[in-house]
C-alpha cells in the first residue's frame, strides 16, 4: 500500500493535535542556489519551531514519501540532484526506489494523506500565458481541487496568466481569500490588479473557514493569498522593466511552450542582480510565519 512515512516528531504532533505545517522541497532543490538553499530550508523550519509549530518538510527519498525530514534528509534535498516530482511522478519514484523533491501539488497530496491541513509555500503554480494553445497549466490547481489542504501563498508569479489562473480556481471551486487584503498578490509584488471576492483579517477566520468546509463535506483545499510586506516587495518599476526585457529575450531566443517560464525565471534572477531571489526568500519567510499562525488557530478549535 502506498503511504507516506511520518517522522516520529510529526506523527506525535498530529496524534496530540498540536500544530504542524507542511513545507515543500522543490523550492529548496530547484528554486534556490546552493548553498543558500540549505540555509533557507533550515531557516524555514526554525521559524516554525520558534513559534511552537512542528515543521513537516516533504520529499520522496529512495522511493519513500517522507513527511518530516531529519538533518540528513534536509541536506539531501539541498545537495543532491533530485527529480522535480509532481503528483504523477509519485508512484514512479516509489516503484523504482528513486528520489524526488515535491512540488506544491505533490506536497499538498502527501500532506493530505498524512492528515496535515496547513502548508506554506512561496508561490502557487497556475495557468501559463498562451495556455489556450499549449494547454500548459500547473498540476497545483487540479490537485488542490481534490485535497483539503490550506495553502499559504504569495499569489502566483507575474510571468503567469493571473486572470486565467483565478478563473480556473473559480471553475474548480477552490476558494481564495486574501490575508488582510482584497487584492490578489503577484508574488514579487503586493498587487496584481485583480480583486478577490473575500478577505480575512487573521488566522482565526481562516481556521473557521476550514472547519466550515469540513462540515460541508467539501474536498477542495483553500488558498490564503498572503502578499509580501510592503517594505520587502520588488520595486514595481524595476519589476516591470526586467519582466519586459525577459519576454523580449525569450522571443529573440525562440523559446516556446513549456520552456518559456523556466527561461524567464532564470533570466529574471540574472537581470535583477539577484533582487528577485531576495524577494522570493522574504515572501517565503512571511508565508511560513502566517502558516504557523493558521496552524495554531486550527489546532485550537474544539474537535468536530
Amino acid at each position: 500500500m502506498f503511504s507516506p512515512l511520518l517522522s516520529p516528531e510529526v506523527a506525535e504532533a498530529l496524534n496530540a493535535g498540536r500544530p504542524v505545517v507542511a513545507l515543500e522541497s522543490t523550492i529548496i532543490s530547484h528554486g534556490l542556489p546552493r548553498p543558500r538553499n540549505h540555509e533557507a530550508a533550515l531557516e524555514f523550519e526554525t521559524i516554525l519551531r520558534e513559534r511552537g509549530v512542528v515543521p513537516a518538510t516533504i520529499a520522496v527519498l529512495d522511493g519513500i514519501p517522507r513527511i518530516g525530514l531529519d538533518a540528513d534528509g534536509v541536506r539531501r534535498i539541498a545537495e543532491e540532484d533530485l527529480a522535480k516530482a509532481s503528483v504523477r511522478d509519485l508512484p514512479i519514484l516509489a516503484a523504482l526506489g528513486r528520489s524526488g523533491a515535491t512540488t506544491v501539488a505533490a506536497t499538498a497530496r502527501l500532506a493530505a494523506l498524512a492528515g496535515i491541513r496547513v502548508f506554506a509555500t512561496g508561490g502557487l503554480g497556475g495557468v501559463h500565458r498562451g495556455a489556450n494553445a499549449t494547454f500548459d497549466e500547473s498540476a497545483d490547481l487540479p490537485t488542490l481541487a481534490e485535497n483539503a489542504v490550506t495553502v499559504v501563498s504569495a499569489g502566483v508569479k507575474s510571468v503567469l496568466d493571473i486572470p486565467a489562473t483565478l478563473e480556473r480556481l473559480e471553475t474548480l471551486s477552490i476558494p481564495v481569500v486574501g490575508y488582510g487584503t482584497r487584492e490578489f498578490p503577484a508574488f514579487w509584488l503586493r498587487e496584481s490588479g485583480y480583486q478577490l471576492d473575500w478577505a480575512v483579517e487573521g488566522a482565526a477566520e481562516v481556521a473557521a473557514i476550514m472547519r466550515a468546509r469540513d462540515d460541508l463535506g467539501a474536498r477542495q483545499g483553500l488558498i490564503v493569498a498572503n502578499p509580501v510586506p510592503l517594505g520587502q516587495q520588488w520595486d514595481p518599476a524595476e519589476h516591470d522593466r526586467v519582466l519586459s526585457t525577459a519576454w523580449k529575450a525569450a522571443e529573440t531566443a525562440g523559446v516556446r511552450g513549456k520552456a518559456v517560464t523556466p527561461f524567464l525565471l532564470g533570466y529574471i534572477v540574472d537581470a535583477s542582480g539577484g533582487r528577485s531571489l531576495e524577494v522570493n526568500l522574504d515572501l517565503a519567510r512571511n508565508n511560513v510565519r502566517v502558516a504557523a499562525e493558521i496552524a495554531h488557530a486550527w489546532s485550537a478549535l474544539p474537535p468536530a
